[in-house]
C-alpha cells in the first residue's frame, strides 16, 4: 500500500472511531459552554438545563426519542406554522411545550463547537447548517423572526421561510 493510501485509511479509521467528536468538530482545549453535566436527563426524551431550569425536547420536531439517539427526518416550519404546532404539542405528559425566545435557544448553543454548535450528547443528531426557529419576532420588520443557526449564530430572517424547531417548557 503507497503512503496517501494508507493516510486516507488511517484517516478513515481515525474519524470512524471518534466520529461523535468528530461530527462535532469541537475544540476539546476550550471549556464547554453547555457540559453535559448542566442537564438533568429526565427520561422521556427531555432534559432540564439546571443553569436556566427549562426543560428542552432532546430531538427536533419530526424526529423520535429512541431511549438514546433522534431518529427520523427533521420537520421543517414556517414561523406562524412553527407558532401553532408549538402551542398545541404535548410531549413527555406535558402539553405546556413552546417555541423558545432566541435568548432561551442561545442558551443551548455550545461555543466550542462550531457547526454544529450544540452538546451531540444531549442533542444528538442536530444536523450542521441548520437554523431553528425562536419565538421572537424581529422589530424591525414584521415579516421577520430570529432564528439560531447551528453555527452559534443568532440573525433575523423572513417568517414565509421553512425552519426547524425544537420545543422548550418552563420548570412545573
Amino acid at each position: 500500500m503507497n503512503q496517501s493510501k494508507l493516510f486516507i485509511a488511517t484517516v478513515s479509521i481515525y474519524f470512524l472511531l471518534n466520529a461523535h467528536q468528530a461530527q462535532a468538530n469541537c475544540v476539546e482545549t476550550i471549556p464547554a459552554t453547555t457540559p453535559s453535566h448542566d442537564f438533568i436527563d429526565q427520561g422521556d426524551g427531555s432534559v432540564t438545563h439546571v443553569v436556566t431550569g427549562l426543560t428542552w425536547m432532546r430531538c427536533s420536531l419530526g424526529q423520535s426519542w429512541d431511549g438514546s439517539t433522534c431518529t427520523g427526518s427533521i420537520n421543517s416550519y414556517s414561523w406562524q406554522d412553527a407558532l401553532q404546532v408549538a402551542q398545541s404539542y404535548s410531549y413527555a405528559g406535558s402539553s405546556q411545550w413552546r417555541l423558545p425566545k432566541k435568548n432561551e435557544l442561545a442558551s443551548i448553543i455550545e461555543e466550542r463547537c462550531p457547526d454544529p454548535a450544540i452538546n451531540l450528547d444531549i442533542f444528538p443528531n442536530t444536523p450542521t447548517y441548520s437554523d431553528y426557529w425562536s419565538s421572537s419576532p424581529y422589530g424591525g420588520s414584521r415579516y421577520r423572526a430570529w432564528i439560531v443557526n447551528m453555527s452559534g449564530n443568532i440573525v433575523a430572517t423572513t417568517k414565509t421561510l421553512e425552519r426547524r424547531v425544537r420545543l422548550v417548557r418552563s420548570a412545573d
